[in-house]
């Protein structure tokens, strides 16, 4: 995709990725969902911070894919799933980007994750 026209128009709007050092472990009613040493840490002006998980540590068997879909003007154009287990589900509870604007070619293909939907452990040995 281009660049995204929307950081030359607000240049005070920061937005940094980096490596995650520490394995992300992703649980959904104790499920686990992914599993990566592969993490994307996300700092976006005054959010916190989030991680971008490669969709290949992903178990996606958990998503269900929604319709939903939103429109980022640093991002571009996210799609969301759903996580589905025994126990329960969290409606669009996962969002990704496919193609998104140059700026952020390296979430392409990686999912977030809602913390108020899922457990996130970060460190995690097993």
């Amino acid at each position: 995709m281009p660049p995204s026209p929307a950081f030359a128009a607000n240049p005070g709007h920061v937005i940094t990725l980096t490596p995650e050092p520490a394995r992300i472990q992703v649980l959904f009613k104790g499920a686990l969902v992914a599993d990566t040493v592969r993490a994307i840490r996300m700092r976006e002006a005054s959010y916190p911070a989030c991680f971008y998980v490669p969709r290949a540590d992903c178990r996606i068997e958990y998503f269900l894919e929604t319709v939903r879909q939103t429109k980022c003007p640093f991002k571009g154009t996210a799609r969301y799933w759903t996580l589905k287990s025994k126990d329960g589900e969290a409606e669009n509870a996962v969002w990704g980007y496919d193609n998104p604007f140059d700026q952020m070619a390296a979430i392409d293909r990686h999912v977030a994750f809602y913390p108020d939907k899922v457990e996130i452990r970060t460190g995690a040995l097993s």
